[in-house]
């Protein structure tokens, strides 16, 4: 495809995206079928455009006065990618209709001098008590660092491999340490229409060696302090991926008991765990008694809890734009069932570890005020006081140093945006 056509079809799938209301993977999958002549390198150029316009998409509709899918990838031409949409659109046969008045003045002269912070920031306005609350001042400079393109980053399975094997493995990607996981490696994004590489079929992933993990992700597994030996619950597992970080902090010692409420989620754990090497996990039903057979004997309760994903929005960033008041009510909700949930599986002087993937205060800070005012035999152990324990973990990095919890950012330690606090039950 030429980049007029790669444009055109930009625009549909953002209208699609519009219309319909549907998750831009979805949506640029469906594309990719129904039009099987475009490869593998247009279907990435495509995918670019939408997600760049979703990654600006409330400066953009600032700039270009219209928030349809024409508007926001010429502005993305123009404005993120720095190429003039005047020749794309340039009457072939498969280009977009060429620019009218209006368009050509809005492009020439792109402006937000006096946008409001949610439009400079691209997060929907509803959210903004929500983000001043937790980021403060800090605000607008941690919604700009979202809008930008995330890296690719690994976490070294040290059951298999060490770092430097890995780094090797992967240096045609231009594969590099994470400047805070000890058993991170990052291959930084893209350019404009390049591609991120499908890391998952490298002979190194299949042999086991690395997952793909947020480096703020391993950095939550790792404050965790969990040690050889323990006795462990990762009550939210999913599909596995923070269990088998513990497994490998663990050495295979003790024992993690893996549960996730959907018991459909945790269907990958067995797979990942047969190529990981980990033998010290036990997947549980979905059913409460397997709880229950657990219940005030864990040492470490792991709470991955269900959340908005607001963290993550500069990989989905389409998120932002269909999350609603509702839908925070919901996660809100889920949070206090699955705290309480957590906090009976833990034995006296034993840990409960709350993680959420979110940057907003409803379901962070504000929750762990929640959990303590019910549960009284239960204190918050600073995340500076562990941090010196945990081997190789960045005790001096700004954003541990003396506190309370660990709130990372894209724009405060590189990372998705991660919440972790851990919370100490008193010995009888």
């Amino acid at each position: 495809m030429q980049p007029s056509g790669r444009l055109a079809a930009a625009i549909e799938v953002l209208d699609e995206i519009q219309t319909r209301h549907r998750p831009a993977s979805a949506t640029l999958r469906d594309w990719g079928r129904a039009h099987r002549f475009a490869g593998s390198g247009d279907r990435a150029a495509i995918g670019n455009i939408v997600f760049d316009a979703l990654r600006h998409k409330a400066s953009l509709a600032w700039m270009m006065g219209s928030e349809d899918g024409r508007a926001l990838a010429l502005g993305v031409m123009a404005m993120i990618w720095r190429e003039d949409p005047e020749k794309l659109c340039d009457g072939s046969r498969f280009a977009p209709p060429g620019l009218n008045e209006e368009e050509r003045n809005r492009l020439s002269q792109p402006s937000l001098q006096e946008a409001p912070a949610w439009v400079v920031g691209n997060y929907p306005e509803w959210l903004q008590p929500s983000l001043e609350a937790a980021l403060g001042d800090k605000t607008l400079d941690t919604m700009t660092a979202m809008s930008k393109r995330a890296p690719v980053d690994l976490r070294v399975n040290t059951l298999k491999a060490d770092r430097d094997k890995v780094l090797k493995a992967l240096k045609r990607f231009g594969a590099k340490p994470t400047p805070w996981s000890p058993v991170g490696i990052r291959i930084d994004p893209p350019g404009k229409d390049g591609r991120s590489p499908h890391i998952e079929a490298d002979t190194a992933h299949g042999k086991g060696w690395f997952e793909v993990q947020d480096e703020g992700s391993q950095l939550a597994g790792l404050i965790a302090a969990v040690q050889p030996g323990m006795q462990v619950c990762d009550l939210c597992a999913g599909a596995g991926g923070k269990t088998l970080a513990l497994a490998a902090i663990m050495r295979n010692s003790g024992q993690i008991y893996a549960y996730d409420q959907d018991g459909h989620r945790l269907r990958p754990i067995f797979e990942r765990m047969r190529r990981a090497g980990v033998r010290n996990v036990q997947v549980l039903g979905a059913e409460q008694q397997e709880l229950a057979d657990i219940t005030r004997r864990m040492d470490v309760v792991f709470v991955d809890a269900p959340c908005s994903g607001s963290g993550a929005w500069r990989r989905k960033p389409d998120a932002k734009w269909r999350f609603s008041n509702n839908s925070l009510q919901t996660r809100i909700n889920e949070q206090h069932e699955v705290l309480e949930q957590g906090a009976a599986l833990v034995k006296p002087g034993g840990r409960l570890v709350y993680v959420t993937c979110s940057l907003l205060a409803e379901e962070n800070q504000q929750q762990v005020e929640w959990f303590l005012a019910k549960n009284s035999n239960f204190s918050v152990v600073p995340v500076s006081d562990l941090a010196a324990d945990v081997e190789g973990f960045p005790c001096k990095a700004p954003w541990i140093s003396g506190q309370k919890f660990m709130s990372l950012s894209p724009a405060i330690s590189g990372t998705d945006g991660f919440f972790a606090c851990v919370l100490q039950s008193h010995a009888n």
